[in-house]
């Protein structure tokens, strides 16, 4: 038995446990450890430039804007009312999904579609074009260019955006404590 199906059965009752969690900043530590296990579960199906940006993003980045957010707001989530609405959304994306993929090949089958006609066009054009004796190598860099350039302009662009929030942050407090008291008292 492979450890895939015991890892996805904890990613979703980790989710779960992160919906149900009035504490925030659990919750976004949660998120952080369910990315990284995210991750994990990636390499374990072989999509290792997948894990790397999962766990850049999810468990990196993500985590420390959700941090960040949290240093301005408040620890708790205030209790709204119960919204029938959204639930039922979710609950029928969720079955429009499982409708979705119930005609899709078994995970690693050799005589899948992508297996039969995209993998071997993939191989021999890569081979013809670009000279790259990686396979790996040259279908990211070229396949997969535009799509890896735009993870690292996400994760770029989510680093400045912290940057600059905690940059904003600690100005604010300086000039908090650099403003002398006012005493009330005129001289």
């Amino acid at each position: 038995m492979t450890v895939e199906p015991f890892l996805f059965g904890f990613l979703i009752v980790m989710a779960v446990v992160i919906i149900r969690m009035r504490s925030l900043l659990a919750a976004a530590m949660l998120s952080g450890i369910f990315s990284l296990i995210s991750a994990g579960l990636f390499v374990l199906m072989d999509a290792v430039d997948v894990a790397f940006t999962e766990a850049a993003v999810g468990a990196g980045i993500s985590t420390v804007l959700f941090l960040g957010t949290l240093s301005l707001t408040p620890t708790q989530e205030r209790q709204g009312k119960f919204r029938p609405l959204p639930l039922v959304a979710v609950i029928i994306t969720g079955l429009v999904l499982l409708w979705g993929i119930a005609d899709m090949p078994y995970y690693g089958d050799p005589s899948a579609p992508a297996h039969v006609y995209l993998a071997p066009e993939y191989i021999q054009g890569t081979a013809e074009h670009f000279h790259i004796p990686n396979i790996v190598t040259a279908v990211l860099g070229s396949y997969r260019g535009y799509d890896t350039f735009g993870e690292t302009t996400v994760i770029f662009t989510a680093a400045t955006g912290v940057l600059l929030l905690l940059a904003h942050r600690r100005q604010d407090e300086d000039e908090l404590t650099s403003d002398p008291p006012d005493t009330g008292a005129e001289e």
